[in-house]
């Protein structure tokens, strides 16, 4: 039996960590019709391969659905937060990578691992802080099934910083026409054998154009996602845990509608294989109406389907104007 070990109940703060340290494990999900049909109601995304059962079969040779990769995300990242309970902000992801196909009826366990420290900035007008860069890793019915590395912000308790100075960066190259997308790699992580042809025609799209999905999303019932997902995080629950005085909302769930606004634009978009880079650059809370623009930076064939790199934009419209809050580039597979 798995030893899930005592979450502490007021942190981990960022002066209580240590590198190299294993955070206790929550429990496992499994991964049930139910709780992908409340991932569904909450997002509402259009992937064939989750929703069609005998689209799914005839594709991937699977009886049972794909698990939707925004789901999973969600899921890993919501076991991770026994590290960021107390967190500021999530300052970024890097180098996810979906390593292989979750079906319904698997189960999905996560580790996350202390990989290095930074102390922040001292400054007069707030309390003391810390980036912490976690490791890790999810597996489904024991078989490893998407790595990545998150970075958040933490507060310290005590009156001083513990002097942590590693090198953390989100990885990103500003000269890099993909965005951090590795073609090679993705078609690595592709599964050979999809028919990708059944999901229909492909569209077209030049390399470099934008589409902005006219169909926008209001914010509401951010907590459900927070429980679906185990998410521990103070910030997201209490207003007066959040810097901003006001409860924010988890960016998975902001990465949730922009993957399913993605699956409007791409018709037969099959499944998405890594990510970029993905930057929170911007607070969202409860009643923002977000929009999003998809700009194509590169594709190449990959069976009889294609790897398509895209960079996804999102806005928060409130009191009169707009705020950037998610820029993020993904790899997906596609007829």
């Amino acid at each position: 039996m798995t030893h899930f070990g005592a979450i502490p109940l007021d942190g981990p703060f960022y002066d209580h960590l240590r590198v190299g340290e294993e955070l206790p494990r929550q429990p496992g999900v499994t991964l049930d019709s139910g709780v992908c049909a409340i991932y569904q109601a909450l997002v509402g995304e259009r992937l064939p391969l989750t929703q069609d059962s005998r689209v799914c079969e005839a594709v991937t040779g699977s009886h049972r659905r794909l698990v939707s990769p925004g789901l999973l995300m969600a899921l890993s990242v919501g076991h991770t937060t026994t590290v960021s309970r107390r967190v500021i902000a999530n300052l970024f992801y890097r180098n996810v990578r979906l390593l292989r196909p979750v079906f319904v009826g698997q189960t999905l366990n996560t580790t996350v691992r202390v990989l290095a420290m930074r102390d922040a900035r001292i400054r007069a007008d707030r309390p003391l802080r810390g980036m912490v860069l976690v490791d890790c890793w999810s597996v489904a019915d024991d078989e490893l099934a998407m790595s990545y590395q998150r970075c958040p912000m933490l507060p310290a308790k005590g009156a001083s910083l513990p002097g942590h100075s590693a090198e953390i960066t989100d990885g990103r190259d500003a000269e890099d026409p993909l965005g951090g997308i590795d073609f090679d790699d993705c078609e690595e992580l592709a599964p050979a054998h999809w028919k990708l042809s059944l999901l229909g025609p492909a569209d077209e799209w030049p390399v470099g154009e934008s589409v902005t999905d006219p169909l926008r999303e209001c914010i509401e019932d951010a907590p459900l996602l927070l429980h679906l997902t185990g998410n521990l995080a103070f910030a997201h629950r209490d207003a007066e845990a959040s810097p901003y005085g006001r409860r924010l909302v988890n960016g998975l769930q902001v990465a949730g509608l922009a993957q399913a606004s993605l699956s409007r634009v791409i018709g037969g978009l099959a499944t998405v294989l890594a990510w970029g880079y993905c930057s929170h650059t911007g607070p969202v809370f409860e009643g923002d109406l977000l929009s999003f623009t998809h700009t194509l930076l590169g594709e190449r064939p990959a069976g009889d389907g294609r790897l398509r790199a895209v960079r996804v934009q999102a806005q928060a419209h409130r009191d009169g104007r707009a705020d950037g809050v998610l820029d993020w580039t993904l790899a997906c597979l596609t007829p």
